[in-house]
């Protein structure tokens, strides 16, 4: 184990033998960090934060502050971040509140830039990439491979489906579908779906084809959405991943559907 000697970690906290601390940092009491992981200089861990495997936190970063919920009132929440993860510069990531999760979780090979806002409760996938100053607001959901573009603004409880990709500048107030893209400042609005992400990450002409199929009878036919849901299911090819479209649109919403 690696502590500078101007670091602070206290002796409850729990970390690997091979886990780096670097000048000017401090470890609170119920943080714990697995093997490899490595903390740059001047970050704060604190609360009752989780850090798994192989995790580069560069400086100034904070992790497990309480969260920006008025309500909160000292309770027992917690972070949870997996392997493999990349978090630059400023970047904030706020523990869970007792009126959601009750902890923030962050998967594994997720690349978050610098000045990143990771808010209470939020549920991120892995292989996520969040561009600089993208601010997710509490209790937000992002699936694997999405890519959050810089300056983007997220509302609170907005879902983002997988392999989806929202533009640089965006305000997003309504769930995104996986799959597609979206941009735009007020609010942002879908562009159909991300072929380009959907092509580096491996999807096959035949699968694509169909998703846009599907994107032209959810979101474009002018239908309900009860109507169009039927229509997909009947004219588009059941692949896994239509199936997965179709189930993000019908299940329950708390901010509705980016059309």
């Amino acid at each position: 184990m690696q502590i500078h000697p101007t670091a602070i970690v206290h002796e409850e906290a729990e970390l690997a033998e091979d886990v780096t601390i670097e000048a000017f940092s401090i470890i609170g009491p119920k943080v714990k960090i697995g093997s490899g992981s490595v903390v740059g200089p001047h970050v704060v861990i604190e609360g009752r934060t989780i850090i798994g495997e192989r995790n580069r936190i560069y400086p100034f970063v904070a992790i497990g502050f309480p969260p920006q919920d008025i309500t909160y009132k000292g309770e027992d929440t917690r972070v949870e971040i997996g392997n493999d993860n990349i978090i630059r510069e400023n970047i904030t990531i706020h523990r869970g509140s007792h009126r959601g999760e009750g902890a923030t979780r962050i998967g594994n090979g997720n690349f978050l830039m610098a000045y990143v806002h990771i808010a209470h409760d939020c549920q991120i996938g892995s292989d996520v990439v969040m561009a600089n100053a993208a601010t997710l607001g509490g209790h937000v959901e992002v699936g694997d491979h999405a890519v959050v573009g810089g300056v983007v603004a997220v509302h609170q409880f907005v879902r983002v489906g997988e392999y989806s990709c929202i533009g640089g500048k965006s305000g997003v107030r309504m769930d995104i579908p996986p799959y597609m893209l979206a941009q735009g400042a007020d609010p942002a609005t879908l562009h159909g779906p991300n072929l380009i992400g959907l092509r580096r990450n491996g999807f096959s002409s035949e699968t694509i084809n169909s998703i846009k199929k599907c994107y032209r009878i959810l979101f474009r036919s002018g239908l309900t959405v009860k109507e169009a849901v039927e229509k997909a299911r009947l004219e588009v090819e059941p692949l896994p991943e239509i199936q997965k479209l179709i189930d993000f649109v019908v299940e329950s919403s708390k901010r509705g559907i980016m059309r």
